[in-house]
């Protein structure tokens, strides 16, 4: 039986050297904009057009067109009909607009009629964003609650649950790291649908890791004769096919939106792509090894109580 738990430091130092160097990112990004991402229109507010073509127009080619003049905050979709855009964009001014416009008629062919023209406020603001994090703290010790009663009947439930816990705060990390790696890389900007796939991503996380620990409490009952580390790694090899095809199915399904799902969506894809791929890795590589540390009271674990790990006796000389 292949041994996955024996190389859990490594597992650790791996999360590590992904993790920091995106928070890293976001302390720059917070030194020098104010903020840990690049902030969209969604959160900064700014100027809403709504246009109508003779024809329909795709969104991502105006998405298209407006980076190819320099503005790289906007979004774009269809209202009523194919033929009608609703464009948020930064704040323009009449001679930006006009030359935009100018400029769009000679993309596109024809000059559109401009049915409204208008300043608007943030659609996601700091209230907004106050009450997305209350949930995700409220939504986590629901989590451990429940994790914790459903797992009363095994020794120690308290770590079933926090190991969860610190799972999915992990892929929240790993899925924040990638997305502040691409707002400097690429400009990307955080918008609604980025919260939107950070609570995926935690949904999908703890799903998954309840899986296994549903097992290890299966096999502590049948195997009592067997350490609690032989135990773990079982139940990982025994639920590792059935994670790994679950998640397999959904990301094919994401990476066909990616290829071809158009750039609207691209962001948000992309996101609950790699957040849902650090799922997989967690509920494998970080919980399982992490209720095992515990047990054995391996680094800052020994603080919190547990069985030690036993030493080998020195030979009698």
């Amino acid at each position: 039986m292949y041994d996955i738990i024996k190389h859990r430091r490594w597992y650790y130092i791996f999360s590590t050297l992904v993790i920091i160097p995106g928070l890293l990112i976001m302390l720059y990004s917070m030194l020098t904009i104010g903020t840990p991402f690049r902030l969209a229109i969604d959160f900064t507010g700014g100027s809403l057009w709504e246009l109508r073509f003779s024809q329909p127009i795709p969104p991502g080619e105006m998405v298209s067109f407006f980076q190819s003049q320099g503005i790289n905050d906007v979004n774009v979709h269809t209202i009523g009909n194919p033929n009608t855009l609703v464009i948020r964009t930064k704040p323009l001014d009449p001679a930006e607009k006009q030359q935009l416009l100018t400029a769009i008629e000679q993309q596109f062919g024809e000059k559109p009629v401009e049915l409204q023209f208008r300043a608007v406020g943030p659609t996601v603001g700091k209230e907004v964003t106050r009450t997305a994090f209350i949930a995700v703290l409220m939504a986590s010790l629901v989590i451990l609650g429940f994790i914790i009663w459903a797992f009363r009947q095994v020794d120690h439930p308290v770590r079933y649950g926090v190991s969860a816990i610190i799972a999915m705060i992990h892929d929240v990390l790993v899925a924040s790291a990638f997305f502040s790696l691409m707002g400097f890389i690429a400009g990307w900007e955080v918008d609604a649908l980025f919260l939107t796939a950070l609570l995926t991503v935690i949904g999908f996380s703890v799903q998954d890791t309840i899986v296994v620990f549903d097992r290890i409490r299966e096999n502590s009952r049948r195997r009592k004769g067997e350490s609690f580390e032989v135990i773990a790694n079982r139940s990982l090899l025994e639920t590792m096919q059935r994670s790994i095809a679950t998640q397999i199915n959904a990301m094919f399904v994401m990476i066909a939106l990616l290829l071809f799902g158009g750039v609207t969506i691209r962001q948000f894809i992309a996101t609950m792509f790699v957040g849902m791929l650090s799922g997989t890795y967690s509920s494998i590589f970080i919980a399982t090894p992490l209720l095992v540390s515990w047990n054995n009271r391996e680094g800052i674990f020994g603080w919190f109580g547990g069985r030690k790990k036993a030493r080998p006796k020195k030979a009698s000389v």
